[in-house]
């Protein structure tokens, strides 16, 4: 495996904080398109088919770290 850009994991983290591709695009100043293709080189670089397991791979395999990873207010009031 080969390890991913700071880019790739950027987009990674906030993909895995339940944005949407619209909404990283926006917040990066790029096109859609230009996420979902740095998502897809991700992807491949982790051995994953999709967002879900490219995030518990990255998390494995130390590219994202358990604290880039946001629990929202309503799942942590019904956790507790």
């Amino acid at each position: 495996m080969r390890p991913l850009t700071a880019r790739q994991r950027q987009v990674l983290a906030l993909a895995a904080n339940g944005n949407t591709n619209q909404q990283i695009a926006a917040w990066l100043g790029v096109s859609a398109h230009s996420v979902a293709e740095i998502l897809t080189v991700a992807y491949r670089r982790l051995g994953a088919h999709d967002r879900a397991q490219a995030v518990a791979i990255a998390l494995a395999v130390g590219e994202l770290g358990i604290h880039q990873i946001h629990i929202p207010d309503q799942q942590r009031e019904t956790a507790a």
